[in-house]
């Protein structure tokens, strides 16, 4: 499945790009995330639990960073294990421009879901990977522009 949107956030540019590659700020805005460790400045260890439909699953897996491209954007990939509930996995290009009230992000994400999960149906697995991008995105536009505003 595909989705995309974009957010307006009020901080500067530099804020932004800042907070992308911040994991307390990302964990906080990450659906159902129990867990985010830094690796590496590409690489991050998640885990996070979260209820698809009738499915209520623990993930646990890598996140990687690439074409990193400072102050401007990345892709970013994840790919978790959710036991028996299956699996999950998809990418995030990302862009960061300019805007009179801020910065946009730009995003347009990909999503795969395999096992009991992708038992459920397109529609519910498409209308909750919406949701979660929706919470992420709103979240972090949220947090960001508080933490510019103090």
């Amino acid at each position: 499945m595909d989705l995309g949107g974009e957010e307006i956030i009020r901080a500067p540019r530099e804020t932004v790009w800042n907070a992308l590659n911040d994991t307390a700020v990302l964990a906080q805005c990450i659906p159902g995330c129990t867990e985010l460790t830094k690796v590496s400045d590409s690489q991050m260890l998640a885990k996070s639990t979260l209820k698809i439909g009738p499915i209520k699953a623990s993930f646990s897996g890598k996140v990687s960073l690439s074409d990193i491209n400072p102050l401007v954007g990345y892709t970013i990939t994840g790919e978790g294990q959710g036991g028996a509930a299956g699996f999950a996995k998809g990418n995030a290009k990302v862009v960061l421009s300019d805007h009179l009230e801020g910065t946009v992000l730009a995003y347009e994400a990909k999503a795969d879901v395999g096992g009991k999960l992708a038992q459920l149906g397109g529609r519910l697995i498409d209308a909750t990977a919406k949701k979660l991008a929706g919470e992420f995105f709103t979240k972090f536009a949220t947090v960001v522009s508080e933490t510019s505003e103090a």
